[in-house]
């Protein structure tokens, strides 16, 4: 078993299968492109194991706690993984994380997104190490986003060919 699979079963963690998307919802773009040796992955959302969306939906600072939220923003990262896995067959391909941009469901006022997306920031630290996990990052808030979701998070990963 791959070394970032090992971690996830030590950690009790499951990858979410394919997302399951309401009716009628169309995505005509793929969720991992590889372009050499770079793998750029596209806005993902919370998902359960099964592959649907996961709740709680809605704003942070209204309907979700920063601690639901940070759980939102582990669960996304499990989410990516899951696709990157299906993209690159092992995830002990991924080099480092280079890249990721975390946007938050947030209503004015609230300020805590970078708290927000430490859950996805630790997820990655934790099964990568220190050096791979590494990764520059961003955190905003966003009036909506889609499925009322209340986290999003896109990013990039330098790959072994």
């Amino acid at each position: 078993m791959a070394r970032v699979e090992q971690r996830l079963v030590a950690l009790g963690l499951v990858l979410p299968g394919p997302i399951k998307l309401p009716p009628g919802v169309v995505l005509p773009f793929q969720f991992v492109r590889v372009v050499g040796t770079r793998a750029l992955i596209s806005g993902h959302g919370p998902q359960h194991a099964d592959g649907s969306i996961a709740g709680p939906l809605g704003k942070l600072g209204q309907d979700l706690t920063v601690e639901q939220g940070y759980a939102a923003a582990r669960l996304t990262g499990l989410s990516i993984l899951a696709s990157l896995q299906r993209t690159l067959g092992d995830l002990d391909r991924i080099a480092c994380w280079t890249r990721v941009f975390g946007m938050v469901n947030s209503t004015p006022g609230f300020t805590r997104q970078p708290s927000v997306i430490n859950g996805f920031s630790d997820l990655i630290l934790e099964l990568f190490g220190p050096e791979a996990g590494a990764h520059s990052r961003s955190a905003v808030g966003m009036a909506e986003l889609p499925f009322d979701i209340p986290v999003e998070i896109e990013g990039e990963v330098e790959i072994r060919t």
